[in-house]
């Protein structure tokens, strides 16, 4: 979630499903809230990751049908990031 869909009734249904949302306010919000400015960082990285997996084809177009075949290949794919990422400059 980011700037675009902070809206009170999304950040509401956040919060009923028991998550913390972690969001900054638009600078035009009269009433902005505090928020971990931390963990919104980390954002990035979880965006960067799923763009390395949608280089995995078999994972965004999804052909296998059984979960626990995605949930193979998903794992795979997160392996096979990690060692590829190590040999990263």
């Amino acid at each position: 979630m980011d700037k675009a869909y902070e809206g009170d009734d999304t950040r509401q249904l956040i919060l009923d499903l028991g998550m913390i949302p972690v969001v900054p306010p638009k600078i035009n919000r009269l009433t902005p809230w505090a928020y971990d400015k931390e963990m919104y960082k980390k954002r990035n990285e979880v965006e960067r990751l799923f763009r390395r997996l949608k280089g995995f084809r078999r994972i965004f177009s999804r052909f296998g049908k059984l979960d626990a075949v995605f949930k193979f290949f998903i794992n795979f794919s997160l392996i096979a990031d990690s060692l590829i990422s190590v040999n990263r400059p």
